[in-house]
């Protein structure tokens, strides 16, 4: 279960592995978040030191691949939507991301951050205590996928369902049950044509390389015993179909290995595209 007023694990996670990316990994950097380890706050060391002592081990160099491109793929994205007149950012189990508090935040542009309760609370603290204020434009929306009302919530923190968005759902489908997510999709089907949601999801299995089950096989099994297993793990042919269903088009399917640009695959380090995860970019049709 998880602790009263404390973040899952793999929020922490996660945000150690952007933190560690730029102490432990060479260049070209795949992704830039200065911010990570602050609101990692007093663990911050504790988490980085297993990358700096055991960084080239495939599950802790694998973390650090798989929650960088997604990243930044994400945010690439968001700024040609935010050039193309997108003003509204919603990220559905932020976790600890840091986009909001960054300067390079695109004037104009809200952002919704829904995440359980008690992250959200120890995330406040966090950025309290680090002295990084909450810009204006920035929402915390308290939410449970399971449990739905997702746009009656964001709806009360301010969103327009009736304006386009850019939603990203990053580490989050892979815990939930399979009516959860679809449950959820339905939901985010009926905003404004021209949405765009981008989420990531594990592969099953079968679908899975040397590497990619390797990583499984490791981490999966402490996941669970955290309590967060992995729930649904759908073929990238089942997850268009999901968003096809829920009124999403032009849905694209993109590996590690195509998220990012061929240059950054150009390394002296560990990290290297797996077969473990895909990314799904999908858009509202009109």
């Amino acid at each position: 279960m998880r602790i009263q007023h404390a973040p899952s694990f793999t929020a922490l996670t996660a945000a150690a592995a952007r933190a560690a990316h730029l102490i432990v990994d060479q260049p070209p950097r795949i992704f830039t978040d200065g911010l990570a380890a602050a609101l990692l706050g007093a663990q911050a060391g504790e988490f980085i030191s297993y990358h700096r002592a055991h960084g080239e081990h495939l599950v802790l160099s694998a973390a650090r691949t798989q929650v960088t491109c997604r990243s930044r793929y994400t945010e690439d994205r968001l700024a040609g939507a935010a050039a193309q007149g997108i003003t509204q950012y919603v990220i559905l189990g932020a976790g600890l991301d840091s986009f909001a508090y960054r300067r390079s935040k695109p004037a104009g542009l809200r952002v919704f951050e829904v995440d359980h309760p008690a992250t959200q609370e120890w995330k406040r603290a966090q950025l309290a205590q680090a002295g990084i204020p909450i810009p204006d434009g920035t929402a915390f929306v308290p939410a449970d996928f399971e449990h739905g009302e997702l746009t009656a919530r964001l709806r009360a923190t301010g969103f327009d369902p009736a304006r386009p968005a850019l939603v990203s759902w990053l580490g989050v489908t892979m815990y939930l049950t399979q009516p959860a997510i679809s449950q959820t999709l339905a939901e985010l089907g009926t905003f404004a044509p021209g949405t765009e949601l981008i989420t990531d999801y594990m592969l099953p299995a079968g679908l899975r390389d040397q590497d990619g089950q390797s990583y499984a096989g490791q981490v999966g099994p402490v996941a669970a015993e955290r309590g967060e297993p992995w729930l649904t793990c759908p073929a990238p042919d089942e997850m268009s179909a999901q968003l096809t269903m829920h009124g999403f088009g032009q849905v694209r399917q993109i590996s590690q290995q195509d998220s990012v640009s061929p240059r950054l695959w150009a390394r002296s380090d560990t990290l290297h595209p797996i077969r473990l995860s895909m990314l799904a970019h999908a858009t509202i049709a009109g």
